[in-house]
């Protein structure tokens, strides 16, 4: 049976989510990618585990994560609570969301009506076997389902008690100031918005989203933060027919041109001076950001993790090194 170490509060950071009560450890496991049924169930128990046992205590997932079936992430996950971790229930910070397609017919594409909300979450729940979630999400923004709606039904799920707080994923600032409106007058935890966010896709800085957030005292929990792996040293030589861009499994290689590996190249010198890797220091320059709350990290194997941890050793940056760094990156 699972004991988790002992000492797994002592070197992860917590950051408090915006201006809510609730801190979030500094990096996150996502569960997006490799904690489906096409993937190794004992290799996802050692990576939840790994990731406990460093003082990671949130876990994000959501109805449609698992591949090769919808749903089969939270199974899984909901197995590995059973095997030990459950114990620690009152230790976890578990979110999950709900709004791309997920089930056959018009209730379960991809929206934010209320029934599709209500129902997906209940069904999160008996796949974790859990009787609430502590972060629910409306997953992607719908233009064909009103703001009232959507706040209305997060709300509700709320009072209900099956989730402690609500929030928004791959809303811009305009898409969350409509629904926070509203969320304010329901008196609704409404407390993060998870956008993509990385060296390479700064969308939340020319949107004006991290400042957004930051002045209505929502938090940001970032995902995708390594682009798909590029911000790795996979790619520094080349292409490897393994990984993910050479296997076709990503959108991304089309950005890996000579001039790209030229910079990711220059970005790897940075964060060698700084006693980094690479994916480090990526991880290190998002947490600089003061409206991200954590960094969401997927990972294929249990080395992954420890490494994204060990980005909390050095998180200050001088101002040349920023200075350099949006060279590279503009």
């Amino acid at each position: 049976m699972y004991k988790a170490n002992d000492d797994r509060y002592q070197n992860m950071v917590y950051r408090r989510c915006g201006r809510s009560g609730l801190r979030l450890p500094a990096i996150s496991l996502g569960l997006w990618q490799n904690f489906g049924y096409g993937s190794s169930f004992e290799n996802a128990e050692k990576m939840c585990r790994t990731a406990f046992d460093l003082g990671i205590t949130h876990f994000d997932l959501a109805n449609n994560y698992g591949h090769p079936f919808n749903g089969s992430a939270e199974e899984n996950f909901g197995r590995i609570l059973d095997r030990g971790l459950r114990e620690y229930r009152d230790e976890l910070i578990i979110s999950t969301k709900a709004g791309y397609d997920m089930w056959a017919g018009p209730y379960g594409d991809k929206h934010g009506s209320r029934k599709y909300l209500v129902a997906s979450l209940d069904q999160s729940l008996h796949r974790m076997g859990l009787e609430y979630v502590d972060i629910f999400y409306h997953h992607v923004y719908d233009p064909e389902a009103p703001a009232e709606e959507i706040a209305v039904a997060l709300d509700d799920i709320v009072k209900r008690g099956k989730a402690l707080y609500v929030g928004v994923s791959n809303y811009n600032s305009a898409q969350t100031a409509e629904i926070y409106d509203i969320f304010r007058e329901l008196h609704t935890p409404f407390i993060v918005n998870q956008p993509s966010y990385s060296m390479l896709n700064r969308w939340v800085q020319e949107d004006g989203l991290n400042k957004w957030v930051g002045e209505h005292g929502i938090g940001l929990a970032v995902f995708s933060p390594l682009h798909q792996g590029l911000l790795t040293d996979r790619y520094l030589k080349g292409i490897p027919e393994d990984s993910r861009v050479g296997k076709g499994n990503t959108w991304v290689g089309g950005m890996l041109t000579e001039d790209m590996v030229k910079r990711l190249n220059a970005l790897n010198e940075i964060a060698k001076e700084r006693g980094q890797s690479l994916s480090q220091m990526a991880v290190a320059w998002l947490l600089n950001d003061p409206a991200v709350a954590t960094v969401l990290c997927g990972a294929s194997r249990p080395e992954q993790i420890i490494n994204n941890v060990g980005a909390l050793k050095k998180l200050d940056f001088s101002e040349d090194e920023l200075n350099r760094i949006s060279e590279l990156i503009k």
